[in-house]
């Protein structure tokens, strides 16, 4: 599934509102009733729950008042506060207002001057105060409204963004923003909820499909991907009943030093469970003890005592692994480069193999067509 930007999905927003024959108002009214929908199916209880439902001035907050709208009209117990810190409200969310009147329901609305509702037990709050479109780190009142729910220990559901992320960056400001128990976002899967320093704010998130325009979506450019279990799925290939190990490709892992095995022994095991029909390792001679009692059933090769010194080998592999608590012994480095220049099989590279290339870059030009880096965030 495509990332998008925030731009592309505002324009896949334009294009559907285009293309189906409908106004922005109904597009909200249909993201509002499938997050309504999605509470009536997960959250409602047996208990007596009082919904605490939050809104912005722009259309995340007339999200949040449709939702409101049709959670009232399923008599669930609500309260609605408008966080009125702009005074640039959205025609939606004004709209949306005055029907949500109209049923004689008056929210109330929280200004600078106004105090906080006590959040009592039981409660469920419903954030729906910034997102997509947010700038900047929210400040005064409405940042220390974020902390006081922040601090209420009652469930918090997002409305596609937990208010104060921004959607494609790592948070500027860490005490801005709702730290959400699950978070419903629409369409698409957002970058910032895939950056390890947003952790905090997401536990769990899904997706709503919200009916955009999908032949416009597809034709979007996007270099990021997140894949699914379904889309793997479809890779995968069942085994022919008299099939063996011979015809499940050679996987060569080449790594470890002395006193840092363990990390090609964990590579040689992931081949292993993946369904490499052959693994072999090419290891020191300090590791080779290590590689045949921890995994017997995995080949093992050497070079040098305590840092492999040469990367040749008579193994015909189908794939390489290499780098995985290799190290950074200047011989190891000098026998890696030398190696990449004469290389043709594909190629995966991780930990050392990688802080090589940093300190040589010369190598990159060497590197296979669709060869793999897998940095940690330092080696990145």
């Amino acid at each position: 599934m495509k990332i998008l930007s925030p731009s592309q999905i505002y324009k896949a927003d334009q294009i559907t509102i285009a293309n189906q024959g409908i106004t922005s108002l109904q597009l909200m009214e249909r993201v509002g009733k499938l997050c309504a929908d999605w509470i009536v199916k997960n959250l409602k209880s047996e208990n007596k729950l009082t919904y605490y439902i939050f809104c912005g001035v722009g259309n995340n907050g007339g999200d949040g008042l449709v939702i409101a709208r049709l959670l009232l009209a399923q008599k669930f117990n609500i309260k609605v506060f408008i966080v009125n810190f702009s005074k640039k409200q959205s025609d939606d969310f004004l709209e949306n207002l005055e029907r949500l009147k109209n049923l004689n329901f008056w929210p109330i609305v929280i200004n600078e001057s106004d105090s906080f509702p006590k959040i009592e037990d039981n409660v469920v709050i419903i954030d729906a105060i910034f997102g997509l479109g947010l700038k900047r780190s929210p400040t005064g009142f409405t940042k220390r409204l974020i902390q006081y729910i922040n601090t209420s220990n009652q469930f918090i559901l997002s409305i596609d963004f937990p208010s104060g992320l921004y959607a494609n960056k790592t948070v500027e400001d860490k005490n801005a923003v709702i730290k959400a128990n699950h978070t419903l976002t629409f369409q698409s899967p957002k970058l910032a909820f895939l950056l390890p320093d947003n952790q905090e704010y997401l536990k769990t998130w899904e997706i709503l499909d919200i009916g955009l325009d999908s032949s416009f979506i597809a034709k979007l450019p996007s270099n990021l991907t997140l894949i699914f279990k379904e889309q793997i799925i479809d890779f995968y290939k069942e085994r022919p009943s008299f099939s063996h190990k011979g015809n499940f490709g050679h996987a060569l892992l080449i790594g470890g030093s002395f006193g840092k095995m363990g990390a090609v022994v964990l590579a040689i095991k992931a081949a292993n469970k993946i369904g490499s029909g052959l693994v072999t390792s090419l290891v020191p001679n300090s590791g080779y003890p290590i590689v045949q009692n921890s995994i017997p059933e995995a080949m093992c090769v050497t070079s040098g005592k305590d840092v492999i010194i040469g990367f040749e080998n008579k193994i015909k592999a189908n794939a390489i692994g290499i780098g995985m608590g290799m190290g950074q012994n200047s011989t190891t480095k000098k026998a890696f480069l030398s190696f990449l220049e004469q290389n043709k099989t594909s190629l995966v590279l991780d930990a050392d193999a990688l802080n090589c290339l940093a300190q040589h870059p010369e190598g990159l030009k060497y590197l296979p067509k669709k060869t793999i880096l897998t940095p940690h965030p330092k080696e990145f």
